[in-house]
């Protein structure tokens, strides 16, 4: 027998934002296209109430609130602005903050975000492709960058995880980076974005996977699916969550929405409600580890 996961719910990858403030230049209207598609729709305040809107039929207990592309010369003042937010149902309980690990006040920023008992964890995105368009990161070799490297030592004597966003194209640097720093958390964001759908790609994307997979020290978020599958079916999204869990496991992987990014192209309930048809044959265990557990357990959620 299967039986989908009915417990509660750790969303361990979601953005807020108010566009008055004017601070996250990629939703500014001359960015255009993005990997992900037109980001139109996103142009607009995404607060929590607008979170607690899409997520009122799911049983979610706590979030975790990742930088959200604010802009770069001050990331302090992002989590600062979170501090003012209503957390009501444990949105944004935890923050993955922003430092550009490569700047020469890295150390500084670095000391200032863990002063925040809520940031739990830091996102400076390497994601590099050769298609400018799918581009996040200025330039290819950061994690091979001393000084990007230096930075990143810092971070486990803050206690700090490290969410990693890459494409797969990236993954032998990324396999390299890992195994350098073996005292720190990494958490892969985004499936390891699989962004190259045809064939070659997609083998490419999945033996990348399986070498991270089997470092020890690293996790895996499985989290807006639709990203780079704007023409999804249940089938095409199972292949991609069930290759994730043949990599990482269910100990070492975790559920997550990416909203409102993934409602682009999804609902917030045709995301948990994937999930937990695609993992319904898996033990209670498994499905809570996934849906719950190892969220609250690597973002130190109380």
């Amino acid at each position: 027998m299967t039986q989908p996961y009915d417990g509660p719910i750790v969303d361990a990858h979601h953005h807020l934002w108010d566009l008055a403030m004017d601070r996250h230049p990629w939703l500014r209207p001359a960015r255009g296209e993005m990997v992900f598609g037109d980001n139109a729709p996103l142009r607009r305040n995404y607060l929590p109430a607008d979170y607690r809107a899409d997520a009122r039929n799911q049983p979610v207990v706590a979030t975790v609130h990742v930088e959200a592309g604010w802009d770069p010369a001050d990331p302090v003042a992002e989590t600062e602005w979170l501090e003012t937010q209503v957390k009501a149902g444990g949105i944004a309980s935890r923050y993955v903050a922003h430092v550009p690990l490569d700047s020469s006040d890295a150390a500084a920023l670095i000391e200032q975000q863990a002063a925040f008992p809520r940031v739990v964890g830091i996102r400076d995105i390497l994601s590099w492709h050769p298609d400018p368009a799918r581009s996040f990161a200025a330039r290819p070799d950061r994690m091979d960058d001393p000084a990007w490297r230096r930075g990143l030592a810092r971070l486990a004597g803050h206690g700090l995880s490290f969410d990693l966003m890459i494409y797969p194209g990236q993954m032998a640097d990324a396999l390299r980076l890992v195994r350098d720093f073996p005292d720190q958390v990494f958490i892969l964001n985004h499936c390891g974005s699989p962004a190259n759908r045809d064939p070659a790609g997609m083998v490419r994307w999945r033996a990348g996977l399986a070498a991270l997979g089997r470092e020890p020290n690293v996790h895996l978020k499985i989290s807006d699916l639709v990203a780079y599958d704007h023409d999804w079916t249940p089938d095409s999204l199972r292949a991609v969550v069930l290759t994730c869990l043949d990599a990482f496991g269910p100990g070492r992987s975790l559920f997550a929405s990416d909203f409102p990014v993934a409602g682009l192209h999804a609902s917030f309930d045709q995301v948990w409600e994937g999930f937990k048809a695609f993992t319904a044959d898996l033990t209670p265990a498994e499905q809570r580890a996934l849906f719950h557990d190892n969220a609250r357990r690597l973002y130190r959620i109380g």
